[in-house]
């Protein structure tokens, strides 16, 4: 493509440049290839205009960069705008062309990750070719391919939606995280519909408040979702009145669910087991349905996720009994595992003190005996919720044990003496396999066992070595060493 043709109406551009051909692109100078347009963006930690001079000297055909930026003297043309993030998204979608026909945002603190998955599930229970992506990688028919980034950067994402399309992929729906709204990552998208589910604390370390934080949550329905576009909200969820409010004043369709819901009214949950049986009320007509999930939070989702199949074209008498066929999200409140006395262990990716307390009350009911609980905070990261985590876990479980979680650059004696300080009567265990062991080895029948924080991740970062690490596994070798000397 062109230049002209890639920047359209956007940004000025002298006539001398518009015929110019641009063979790629690239937001990292050591990425470039002769014929690309480099980005060079302002970023948290640095600023792509230092490395213009790589990008050039590596063939960098023209450079999009901020207003005002200082950039070294040079022939190629330089694109600038006010807003440069979102030029560049409009310019991937633009350069890659294809996406799915539908595609769907979830956004929120806690539940995207289930809401995408349950999402492409209800699609593909209609007969659809469909993809989720976000926080566990992109999921397809084929199979599951892992991202560094909950919402990749424009020029990643759009090479996969493009790679999605090719395939026959013809829904996607995606996670939507603040960092990614924020950073205009899926400016480009054509989006139908997004979802929000709830709002807490979250991602202090990066958002200056925690109105800011909302706020680019809110950007989905302010900015994002074009006219003609559905808003589903749960309007039970922390936030959902305020957003349901703001996306009806944008004139967008508005799907709300939820015992408060209009769209999707929970009547009645019942535990079932590892299940409940959800009444749900739509149009007048009532729907019963056993949702095989545990916890209150996940029949939100689910009804999250019937709205948003509802927003695509679905129907209701269609899409509701589907929910009986989902399965969990790989680490959201998933049965990991059964001690020898019948005790079950659950692995939940709860890493903020809201999802930390739901996923315990959701497992209360379960609990005869005691609730355990194995959980940490990560270094580097909100320095202010480690003690909230701390309160939650003493509050609601019986027995807590303090361990590491993705440490980083920070000292993880420190960052478990800032959980204790909130944690009367908890106990401190470091090594993150042995926590778990010895968790599991002080189970006796009729107590819930949760390991918290990591979910799906098979890493732990200590300084910048990401060590090989699942909950998974270490409850599986933990159980296996119950078995054998037990």
């Amino acid at each position: 493509m062109t230049l002209g043709e890639l920047i359209g109406p956007e940004a000025r551009l002298p006539a001398r440049w518009a015929d110019l051909p641009i063979a790629g692109l690239a937001a990292d100078s050591r990425q470039v290839e002769p014929g690309y347009l480099f980005a060079a963006l302002p970023g948290v930690n640095t600023d792509g205009a230092r490395f213009v001079a790589a990008a050039l000297e590596r063939g960098a055909a023209a450079i999009l960069t901020a207003d005002g930026a200082t950039l070294p003297q040079t022939d190629v043309p330089v694109v600038t705008d006010t807003d440069p993030r979102r030029l560049l998204a409009l310019i991937a979608a633009r350069f890659y062309g294809l996406q799915p026909a539908t595609e769907v945002a979830v956004t929120g603190t806690n539940g995207k990750t289930s809401v995408a998955s349950s999402v492409r599930q209800l699609w593909a229970g209609q007969g659809f070719q469909a993809a989720s992506l976000g926080t566990v990688g992109v999921v397809t028919p084929t199979g599951t391919q892992t991202l560094r980034h909950t919402t990749p950067d424009p020029i990643e994402l759009h090479t996969l939606l493009a790679a999605l399309a090719r395939d026959g992929v013809t829904h996607l729906a995606l996670e939507a995280s603040s960092h990614g709204l924020q950073q205009r990552r899926i400016d480009g998208v054509h989006l139908a519909a997004g979802a929000f589910t709830n709002i807490s604390r979250d991602h202090m370390d990066y958002h200056a408040t925690f109105e800011d934080y909302f706020a680019q949550k809110l950007r989905l329905f302010r900015a994002l979702l074009p006219k003609g576009a559905v808003a589903v909200v749960d309007v039970d969820g922390e936030g959902g009145d305020r957003v349901a409010a703001e996306a009806r004043a944008r004139g967008l369709d508005v799907i709300t669910v939820g015992r408060a819901g209009e769209t999707f009214r929970l009547l009645s949950d019942e535990i079932d087991g590892f299940a409940q049986t959800l009444v749900i009320e739509h149009e007048g007509k009532r729907h019963e349905v056993r949702l095989p999930l545990v916890g209150g939070f996940q029949a939100s989702n689910a009804l999250v996720a019937a709205g948003l199949c509802l927003a695509t074209g679905g129907q209701a008498d269609d899409v509701l009994p589907l929910l009986a066929d989902l399965k969990g999200a790989r680490g959201r409140l998933d049965l990991a595992g059964t001690a020898k006395d019948g005790a079950p262990i659950f692995i939940d990716y709860a890493h903020t003190p809201d999802a930390l307390a739901k996923a315990l009350d959701a497992l209360r009911p379960y609990v005869e005996s005691r609730l355990l609980v194995v959980f940490g905070c990560g270094g580097d990261r909100d320095k202010g919720k480690r003690p909230q985590m701390g309160a939650a876990a003493v509050e609601k479980a019986d027995v807590a044990i303090v361990t590491d979680d993705n440490s980083r650059g920070e000292e993880p004696a420190q960052i478990r003496r800032e959980i204790l300080a909130a944690a009367p009567g908890a106990a401190e265990i470091g090594d993150r396999g042995e926590a778990i062991a010895q968790a599991i080895a002080m189970l006796r029948r009729g107590d819930v066992l949760l390991v918290a924080g990591k979910g799906h991740e098979t890493g732990q970062t200590v300084g910048t070595t990401v060590i090989p690490f699942s909950d998974h596994d270490a409850v599986s070798a933990a159980l296996g060493n119950e078995a054998k000397f037990g």
